[in-house]
């Protein structure tokens, strides 16, 4: 089982920089990290949103958090300098669909030339042993398919975002073939599916959505009820990311390409993921939570999307540790906590820990 403990045997004192720390994954990520004891360095734009879990949960306080674009490749390359990274989690990104057809030149500037800045970087930086470029689930060509998308299919997403984060794939590919050959560095990319959990505040995401409307009193609004995503909660492939980073620094065949995401069951509609959430949401007292269905028309994304996790499981035995009701629930936890004035920081902390005790 790899969780808290056996992740701090391996990061306590190493260096490890993250981009993209200020965002939500990243925030995550970087607690873990710092929980973990490692050297942490964040190396990103101010936080995306407001509010933000990167400012909510204090994480800056435990690491040090560089203010900086992947798009700038000289500031990139000072932080590389003055750190000595030995591993590098490359989160940066424009993470929206709907915000990469307002602004698609903004969209491949960050997510492809971001992309080739951070790996020039790596390639220049002999201290760097690991390497792990996060995207995400809508680099396949989807064509509507009722399986999982493995690996080894064709990589063409649709929209902006989508077809960006492809060709940050095919930038990763291309650097480890040209450049890391001689085995110096392991390069891995993990394809996640859709992360739900405490402190996303980002816009045009369903469960955020959920937690601002019922924080205002009122319906939620549901676009398109009928599509089928892989959702999971932000730590299943958050210790993912962590395990292969740790797995291809001990042992350089274990690089490659992974998909990351929830047994078939735990893939839902998002009518369904909302149906679920305003039932654990009206558990609780305070305000009642209720959808309505109504599409408004959007550009087009994928209504069926899932993902084969095969490769993952074979090589190194992983497995997700939590269904999308459990995920619910702690993303449910946090945000009442957040509303009612609580710490949220303790109750990152406590999931966290608690998410290393779930069974296999």
């Amino acid at each position: 089982m790899y969780n808290l403990e056996t992740c701090r045997a391996f990061y306590e004192g190493k260096r490890v920089l993250v981009t993209g720390h200020t965002g939500f994954k990243g925030s995550w990520l970087c607690r873990i990290l710092t929980l973990a004891g490692a050297r942490v360095t964040g190396y990103a734009l101010d936080s995306p949103t407001d509010p933000s879990l990167f400012r909510i949960a204090q994480i800056a306080d435990e690491m040090e958090s560089v203010t900086g674009d992947v798009r700038d490749l000289s500031g990139l390359k000072r932080i590389f300098e003055k750190t000595r990274p030995e591993l590098v989690f490359h989160l940066a990104a424009q993470p929206i669909v709907r915000d990469s057809y307002k602004d698609p030149v903004l969209t491949y500037e960050t997510n492809v030339m971001g992309t080739v800045h951070v790996l020039e970087c790596v390639r220049q930086t002999d201290s760097v042993r690991s390497f792990l470029n996060v995207t995400t689930d809508k680099v396949y060509e989807n064509r509507e398919w009722e399986y999982g998308y493995r690996e080894c299919d064709p990589l063409d997403g649709y929209d902006p975002y989508s077809n960006s984060k492809s060709c940050s794939e095919l930038v990763t590919h291309c650097y480890r073939k040209s450049f890391f050959e001689d085995g110096r560095c392991a390069v891995s990319t993990a394809r996640a599916g859709n992360v739900i959990g405490g402190g996303d505040f980002a816009n045009d995401r369903i469960i955020p959505d959920c937690v601002r409307a019922v924080a205002a009193g009122r319906e939620i609004v549901v676009r398109n009820p009928y599509s089928t995503r892989p959702f999971q909660h932000v730590l299943e492939p958050l210790f993912a990311y962590l395990m292969i980073a740790q797995r291809q620094y001990e042992d350089g065949a274990c690089q490659g390409y992974y998909n990351v995401g929830p047994d078939d069951v735990d893939c839902v509609t998002t009518g369904d993921l909302v149906t679920m959430f305003c039932d654990l949401w009206n558990e609780g007292a305070g305000t009642r939570a209720s959808w309505i269905n109504r599409h408004d028309g959007g550009p087009h994304e994928a209504n069926f999307l899932k993902l084969d996790c095969s490769r993952i499981r074979h090589v190194f035995g992983w497995q997700p540790k939590l269904h999308i009701r459990e995920a619910l629930a702690l993303t449910v936890e946090w945000s009442r906590a957040w509303l009612d004035g609580e710490d949220a920081n303790r109750v990152m902390d406590a999931q966290i820990l608690e998410y290393g005790k779930q069974k296999e």
